[in-house]
């Protein structure tokens, strides 16, 4: 099984980041996370439905080339950031080929804050859900980063943590498969 994995923060240093990576290290071995890299679109406009960048194109087939999707993403003012929601728009046009379209997703985040990133992913749902990506309901990943967690590579060293995201990676990858049969 190939799931994709998408970081909302476009940061080097994010800590979303840092649980993609641990969500890596944690897959079973017979399912490969591959990160699907949305840095180097544009700012979508219509005014490219006609004529689609490169960029857009190979991010569009990122997405198609994958069983499934895991979005670990930051709340940027109580929302998801500008830069992913920006990816999704690209995904999602021109109308009528939405490559998100029956894709199963999963969601996580962290924050610094205690209520993690509770707001973004409830509006990243209502943005799937628009989109036809049918979304797992639970478990729901809020996680408060703690930077003694992580050791000083930035690998996970926190087995609580590390327990949570494996729980969500089995749950996730049942998901996958549940719509993968589904779609076939």
């Amino acid at each position: 099984m190939r799931i994709g994995y998408i970081v909302g923060s476009l940061s080097s240093t994010s800590i979303n980041r840092k649980v993609a990576r641990a969500l890596v290290a944690l897959a079973p071995e017979d399912v490969e996370l591959v990160e699907l890299d949305y840095s180097q679109l544009p700012v979508y406009s219509p005014d490219a439905d006609g004529d689609y960048p490169q960029a857009a194109l190979d991010w569009k087939a990122s997405i198609e080339g994958v069983d499934g999707i895991i979005i670990v993403t930051p709340e940027y003012l109580r929302s998801l950031p500008g830069a992913l929601k920006n990816a999704i728009d690209w995904a999602s046009r021109p109308w009528g080929t939405n490559s998100f379209n029956g894709k199963p997703v999963a969601i996580a985040g962290a924050s610094v804050g205690a209520i993690g990133t509770a707001a973004a992913q409830q509006h990243l749902r209502a943005v799937l859900g628009h989109l036809n990506a049918p979304t797992l309901g639970q478990p729901e990943v809020f996680l408060q980063y703690r930077a003694d967690a992580w050791d000083a590579e930035g690998a996970l060293i926190d087995e609580q943590t590390a327990a949570v995201l494996r729980g969500f990676l089995t749950a996730a990858v049942a998901h996958v498969e549940r719509y993968a049969t589904v779609s076939v």
